[in-house]
């Protein structure tokens, strides 16, 4: 099929970069291509239908999505996400898969027809990476074919979960099973019954002298005794049914000790192994909502019932510049989020971390910015349930904080760049070493300079 597929000209391929173009390989071109048609004709006509199963049972997945999982796991359009290095996987890189997952974007719950939405990606792919084959067969394999969905539990409302040493939820390990004591916030709610098991993170070992080896990461059935939801979280006023994000109490949980994954204490092994790939796909999708918010934008330009004085939106000045930083915005963080999947490709998850911390704190500012230009281009009407802009402006925001707050990235940046320091004050004594070589050549007086080495 992929042979017979014209990229150029084609709309699946409209917005990704000739040097990307350069790189896909026969089976991205036919996803792609396939992930395309299934958005445009499956899933945004069925935005409606969406809206008005889920008003009738609110914690239940609509009916709609049920259906498309069926017709797209047929089609062999489940789990692309996961990279070609992993024996499950379909057959994608990263970057391939970026090209996917910002078509599903154009859709929140796009990706969940797929099975490529979060948290289960993330979940999935720690799954693959570090579970033995019993533990497989037990978890992950479920939860690719779509039997049942996932949530990951690490956030707890009395800790600086932004420093995750700090994560607090007790674990008392013995012999036989594993009891936990604590609370923690932005499990996906169990009132959905499709919800069946959480990885959760503990603090295991709380005297180890190692801070980084006092953790540990296991599975708990969300029927567990013990486990109770205390509430769902409102993100920004919206209860992100069907899935949600619950608050939840453990008391006196225990699940046997084979649940543990990888083994005691290796929890931010794991961690750093899940997040990598996790930030990223929340960026993917964003591009593809920000797209949805711009052409929205485009549509109400010319809407022909909206002409003030007379003029189509459209038409003024303002909007016309308005339009035109939109565009260069969204193409521009496009870049960043692709150089983001190659260098994970090309490098692995940990030597990426630069790029993907990038991705993560710069992508979702920026297109906050894009999609409020299309609400201003709508006004008060942008504001309301006629579009879709309030909850993809809403997804926006919480991807800011997703994985962590902007600033414990930039601050990892930071201190990345910090240890580059010294190589610079050499290269700099380098420059002037040279320079008073030079003077003494053209028969000149040095000149000194206060805080130049």
């Amino acid at each position: 099929m992929a042979a017979n597929i014209q990229i150029e000209g084609n709309p699946a391929f409209a917005r990704i970069p000739p040097w990307v173009k350069a790189k896909l390989r026969p089976i991205a071109i036919e996803k792609i291509q396939q992930v395309h048609d299934w958005i445009e004709h499956e899933v945004v006509p069925a935005e409606r239908i969406y809206k008005a199963q889920l008003k009738e049972a609110r914690w239940t997945t609509p009916a709609i999505v049920t259906e498309l999982r069926k017709k797209a796991k047929a089609q062999g359009l489940f789990n692309l996400f996961l990279p070609n290095h992993f024996e499950e996987s379909p057959g994608l890189t990263n970057l391939e898969y970026s090209c996917c997952a910002e078509i599903m974007g154009r859709v929140y719950w796009g990706a969940q027809t797929l099975n490529c939405h979060a948290p289960e990606t993330g979940n999935i792919e720690l799954l693959a990476k570090y579970c033995t084959p019993e533990q497989k067969k037990k978890w992950l394999h479920p939860l690719m074919n779509g039997d049942f969905s996932s949530a990951y539990s690490m956030t707890e409302p009395d800790r600086a979960s932004s420093d995750a040493t700090q994560v607090g939820i007790k674990m008392e390990i013995t012999d036989k099973e594993v009891i936990i004591n604590g609370r923690k916030l932005y499990g996906n709610c169990k009132y959905n019954e499709e919800m069946q098991i959480f990885i959760l993170m503990g603090c295991s070992d709380p005297d180890n002298k190692n801070p980084w080896n006092r953790h540990t990461t296991l599975v708990v059935p969300a029927n567990t005794p013990g486990l109770k939801q205390v509430r769902n979280l409102s993100i920004m006023g919206y209860d992100w049914a069907p899935e949600g994000h619950g608050e939840y109490l453990y008391e006196d949980v225990r699940v046997p000790r084979e649940n543990i994954i990888l083994g005691p204490g290796r929890a931010f092994e794991i961690a750093q192994g899940r997040l990598g790939p996790g930030r990223i796909h929340h960026c993917m999708r964003l591009i593809g909502q920000a797209e949805r918010a711009y052409e929205l934008a485009l549509v109400r330009c010319y809407e022909p019932r909206k002409k003030p004085r007379g003029k189509f939106i459209g038409e003024f000045d303002s909007n016309i510049e308005r339009i035109a930083e939109m565009r260069m915005t969204i193409d521009a963080m496009r870049l960043v989020v692709l150089n983001a999947a190659d260098t994970m490709d090309l490098q692995g998850n940990k030597a990426g971390r630069y790029a993907i911390a990038q991705s993560k704190i710069m992508v979702p500012n920026a297109l906050l910015k894009v999609i409020d230009e299309a609400m201003q281009i709508y006004g008060g009407q942008g504001l309301t349930q006629h579009t879709p802009l309030p909850e993809i402006w809403t997804y926006a925001r919480f991807v800011r904080v997703a994985d962590g707050p902007d600033s414990a990235h930039r601050h990892q940046v930071g201190r990345d760049q910090m240890k580059t320091a010294q190589g610079f004050r050499e290269r700099a004594e380098k420059y002037t070493a040279r320079y008073k070589e030079l003077c003494k050549k053209w028969n000149l007086e040095p000149e000194e300079f206060i805080g130049i080495v």
